[in-house]
């Protein structure tokens, strides 16, 4: 079996992020852009991916974990001097390498996979990925041979008027032949800034008498890097265009993708219809059927299918089948709506569970609570839930009805198809079909189950 390994170079500085955080830590669509470049580097080979670290080396360790492998470039001295840290790791365990930068989320598993293929079936030790461009914006001069094969990479500061108006650009991704590589890497001069450039391996193979082949990137986009701020603002934005086009294939209505913000690892199903200005972030996954937005922020939530979110914001919280919720709801970490439950407008749920078919009026708070099925709450209710040192938990049985302006002083229970009257303060368990009122709240009359509407 042939053996690919990727390594991926992210041990500079990133100085002109002007940033604490090491630059390939920076997030695009919700993910660490490091994370986007490994993803694609693993789908395009059979080993474990090496990371070259640097510059925050124990950060960008303690955020990714050992899903890779990682080598450590304890002094900046170029481009090939990162990629020979790898060699300890990978000489003798590996036929290609493929060499990327972490900086670069946007390449795509597709094109790695193909400058593979072509390294593969080229007899020369490498190939390299190119892109046609008439803005350079610094990149290396691709020169060729008659044969189309590469004679040279020039980079900006050194080329002639005639090389600097070469539109052919290096893009920054190479597949070599493993056993020539770490021998060419030992035979690279150093520059006159005092470091070893990856980019002189081209002119190594040409003095070798071996060709090098080059593949020309159609996808600009596919080209950014992350230097600066505004560098990742593009990136952000042309991912983001990925994502949306990728969903709205899928079956996914966006009304405005311009105004439509979802990160990636989020899951939308067909015929989904998101509203402008709607957020949605993080492992969320939204079914079949839904209306979600506008105005919409939804973090780490699961959506069951045929849910409106309207106005609304959720944060770590699951909606069942057939849910609707806002205007202007907000659902909180462990908020949990069950089938066909009801949400009214400004109505706030933390860390409980309303049960099938409740029906939640306007301007409630329920927290650490258990509602039972076709439960009634009132507009104005409020689980007082915390004592200023523990939360306590509410619970309302099935069929029950609570009034509006209730105070539900937790611990507290209330039974199954009992009643509260409005502005009722509960302070003590309310049996089954009973029906409470006052402050506190007491209770006054039994219900008939025949005859609870009395």
């Amino acid at each position: 079996m042939t053996r690919i390994t990727a390594v991926l170079l992210a041990a500079g500085q990133g100085t002109r992020m002007k940033s604490n955080l090491p630059k390939v830590l920076h997030p695009v669509c919700g993910r660490p852009m490091v994370l986007h470049a490994l993803e694609a580097a693993r789908a395009a080979s059979t080993e474990t991916p090496v990371l070259v670290v640097g510059v925050g080396a124990d950060e960008v360790r303690s955020r990714l974990g050992e899903n890779v492998r990682y080598a450590v470039q304890e002094r900046q001295l170029g481009t090939a001097h990162a990629v020979m840290q790898a060699e300890a790791l990978l000489k003798g365990q590996s036929d290609y390498v493929l060499v990327t930068y972490a900086d670069m989320p946007l390449l795509r598993a597709e094109t790695l996979r193909r400058l593979v293929e072509t390294q593969q079936a080229n007899r020369g030790p490498m190939t390299m990925l190119t892109v046609v461009y008439e803005d350079p914006r610094g990149f290396g001069r691709v020169l060729r041979k008659p044969d189309g094969t590469v004679s040279a990479i020039v980079e900006e500061y050194v080329a002639t008027p005639e090389q600097l108006a070469v539109k052919e650009l290096n893009v920054g991704a190479y597949c070599f032949r493993a056993d020539w590589l770490w021998d060419a890497l030992h035979r690279i001069p150093m520059s006159p800034k005092g470091e070893y450039y990856l980019t002189d391996t081209v002119e190594l193979a040409v003095r070798d008498g071996l060709p090098v082949q080059a593949i020309v990137l159609d996808d600009l986009t596919e080209t950014i890097g992350v230097n600066t701020r505004v560098h990742l603002a593009e990136a952000e934005a042309a991912m983001r265009r990925r994502i949306n086009e990728m969903h709205m294939l899928n079956g996914v209505t966006l009304i405005d993708p311009d105004t439509t913000y979802i990160e990636a690892g989020v899951t939308i199903g067909a015929d989904t219809v998101i509203w402008p200005n709607t957020y949605i972030q993080g492992q969320t996954s939204i079914g079949h059927g839904c209306s979600i937005g506008p105005n919409t922020h939804i973090r780490a939530s699961k959506i069951g299918d045929r849910c409106t979110v309207f106005f609304s914001v959720m944060e770590g919280a699951w909606l069942e089948n057939d849910v609707e919720m806002g205007p202007f709801a907000r659902l909180r970490k462990g908020a949990h709506l069950c089938d066909h439950v009801h949400m009214g407008n400004f109505g706030e749920v933390k860390d409980s569970t309303l049960g099938p078919g409740v029906k939640m009026g306007h301007f409630s708070y329920i927290g650490n609570a258990q509602i039972g099925p076709n439960v009634n709450i009132g507009a104005g209710t409020i689980t007082c839930n915390y004592d200023g040192e523990k939360k306590h938990p509410t619970e309302i049985g099935e069929g029950a009805f609570i009034g509006s302006d209730t105070m539900l002083v937790a611990p507290v229970r209330v039974g199954e198809y009992a009643r509260t009257g409005a502005g009722a303060v509960v302070t003590k368990d309310i049996p089954p079909d009973s029906l409470a009122v006052g402050v506190p709240a007491r209770v006054i009359r039994t219900l008939q189950r025949n005859n609870r509407d009395e």
